[in-house]
């Protein structure tokens, strides 16, 4: 088994060689004779398509195109895109957008700026001196680290993280001392303390997040021990390491021709690798995982011009806007007031819920993160999140694997045919449980199945999984904020669905608000983008500048199931999560390791 598949093979197909960078897509081809306007761009490049959306002041669609690009699944539990793939989806995608636009009569000088939105932690890495890509980018729900993840889990346990260098600064509790009996080093001398933070709580300490799979540190260090030419590039610092944003704007900015290496806040953020309170790479952090800062971009702002955009019928338009796709989403929901919380219903699901400048640390298993940062010189947003691996991916599931469904729109037609799911209950832990349970170890489980139940039942159940895990995450920013959730806003192709949404409140016992126009994820990197440059005289520190931005009637769900049964579905939702926890979990002689293997196994290059 190779342990780092090929951007050159893939049991899905064909993929492009990473020797070499495609040729430019963009044409730069006369525009025809048409007339002036003022619009804006924005780049969504998600888990499986890529889109290019030109909108109005007023959030209508002027023009779009969407690509989807191959997925690869080479073993069990990984998740891999090829890099070229994603940068050749941006260029059709904006190619078709433009010439959309140009068909309807606007010059393609109506596009004022670019926001570009992105999968989170999806993991690449190029060559700082040939710009190519050097494997494939593991995607973000891919669990290959799992086994990593328990090596570190006993290294944080048994030593802990050393807390060095500007890090040695932040105020931080659980801090432990611990006398340098070695004298002189790094960070002590003779009679001097060594300060670490021990246990998952000490990087959720400095972070804001969990030791996960979910994150980007623990799959850069397994692709730089899983690949000798890799290792050998971040010896010699010829390495590049981004996720999906900086990729990106390094290709459109140039590239190996003086391409930016940037990545906005809420991005870095996600890496397991920057401070929640300074959003700077920690160098105790780096120190722990064993990788080097040359080649860490550099960390940005949410809304400033960073460059432009060096080719194609874009060309000289600035770049303007970068922001993670489920903050983005938080943005183009409006929810810019602290106490407001949007859901995204995708592949994944992700709900957040803005607390404004000033980070609330979950006790309730969440996720404390950057929301967006307004400017270089104005203070990060914060906000809790909790997000659902599979969504939309269990809906796909039961097209793709099971065969229950021929198309997605058959969900509904099914739903409508049953009143509940008969006593099922489908825990779609395909790849472990995220918040606010954080077990990798769980396992998929559908229970409560008797001659009674029917593919209607089982569909139902999937859609009803769906909004167990958004209620449990609300339960827990409830619990963290002290304030109850009124209302959720929501987006995402899942959202498509009257019975789901329906769904949602029944459950959740709360008001589903769906907008007309629910692409706001593109939105949200628009609105920064034109923040930016002033466009339209939007600013996305005064929500009343935006207040005419997607302002058509929202559709409304509100609870319809009585609360004695919303309840007594919810305690068997919680028996049946409990069953799924653990499944995967291995024997625990297989797992014995000392602790002179772990700080080996992990530390050994930077000792």
């Amino acid at each position: 088994m190779n342990p780092l598949s090929s951007v050159s093979a893939s049991q899905n197909g064909p993929a492009s060689p990473a020797q070499s960078l495609p040729p430019s897509r963009l044409p730069s081809r006369p525009a025809s004779p048409s007339h002036k306007a003022e619009f804006i761009g924005a780049l969504d490049v998600g888990t499986t398509s890529t889109r290019f959306i030109i909108f109005d002041q007023f959030a209508n669609i002027v023009s779009s195109y969407q690509v989807e690009f191959t997925q690869h699944y080479p073993e069990p539990g990984w998740h891999e895109h090829d890099p070229i793939d994603l940068l050749e989806s941006v260029y059709d995608c904006i190619e078709g957008a433009v010439e959309e636009m140009e068909d309807l009569g606007y010059d393609r000088e109506s596009v004022k700026a670019l926001g570009i939105t992105n999968q989170r932690e999806t993991t690449l890495l190029w060559n700082k001196e040939t710009g190519s890509p050097m494997c494939n980018a593991i995607v973000w729900d891919d669990s290959r680290t799992a086994s990593e993840i328990h090596r570190y889990q006993r290294l944080l346990d048994d030593v802990g993280i050393e807390i060095i260098g500007s890090d040695l600064e932040l105020k931080l509790e659980g801090l432990i001392e611990v006398d340098d009996d070695k004298g002189g080093g790094g960070s002590g001398g003779e009679g001097r303390k060594k300060k670490f933070l021990k246990g998952t709580q000490g990087i959720k300490e400095l972070t804001g997040l969990p030791l996960s799979t979910y994150f980007s540190a623990v799959k850069l260090r397994w692709m730089i021990d899983a690949h000798p030419s890799i290792k050998k590039a971040h010896e010699e610092d010829k390495l590049c390491f981004g996720t999906v944003d900086s990729w990106l704007v390094y290709n459109l900015t140039g590239g190996i021709e003086n391409g930016l290496h940037i990545q906005d806040v809420s991005n870095a953020c996600r890496t397991l690798l920057t401070t929640l309170q300074t959003i700077s790479w920690s160098p105790s952090l780096l120190a722990f995982f064993g990788l080097k800062e040359s080649m860490l971009p550099e960390i940005r702002s949410s809304s400033e011009v960073y460059g432009t955009i060096f080719e194609g019928p874009l060309e000289g338009v600035p770049i303007a806007g970068i922001v993670g796709d489920q903050q983005a989403a938080l943005v183009g929901q409006k929810c810019l007031a602290v106490g407001e919380a949007k859901a995204t219903y995708g592949t994944g699901a992700f709900v957040l819920f803005n607390t404004g400048d000033e980070p609330i640390r979950s006790k309730h298993g969440l996720i404390s993160t950057v929301a967006f940062q307004a400017g270089p010189n104005s203070k990060p947003v914060y906000a809790l999140e909790g997000s659902v691996a599979v969504a939309g991916a269990s809906i796909k599931w039961l097209r793709d694997q099971m065969h229950l469904i021929h198309k997605s729109s058959d969900v509904d037609d099914l739903v409508s045919q049953v009143s509940d799911t008969g006593g099922v209950y489908f825990v779609t832990a395909f790849a472990g449980l995220l918040a606010p349970y954080w077990d990798t170890e769980a396992g998929g489980l559908l229970i409560g199945i008797s001659s009674y139940t029917t593919k209607a039942h089982i569909v139902r159940a999937t859609l009803e999984a769906i909004a167990y895990q958004t209620r449990a995450i609300l339960e827990a920013m409830r619990a963290d904020s002290d304030t109850p959730l009124k209302k959720l806003r929501v987006d995402g192709g899942v959202t498509n669905s009257d019975h789901a949404m329906q769904i949602q409140a029944d459950i959740g016992g709360f008001n589903i608000e769906r907008p007309v126009m629910r692409e706001s994820t593109a939105l949200g990197s628009a609105l920064l983008a034109g923040s930016a440059i002033g466009l339209f005289g939007w600013d996305i520190s005064k929500p009343e500048t935006l207040r005419k931005v997607n302002a058509r009637a929202m559709g409304k769900f509100e609870p319809k199931l009585p609360e004695d049964q919303r309840e007594r579905k919810w305690k068997g939702w919680k028996r049946a999560v409990e069953r799924s926890k653990k499944w995967r979990q291995e024997d625990e002689e297989d797992e014995a390791i000392t602790q002179e293997e772990i700080i080996e196994g992990l530390s050994s290059d930077y000792k």
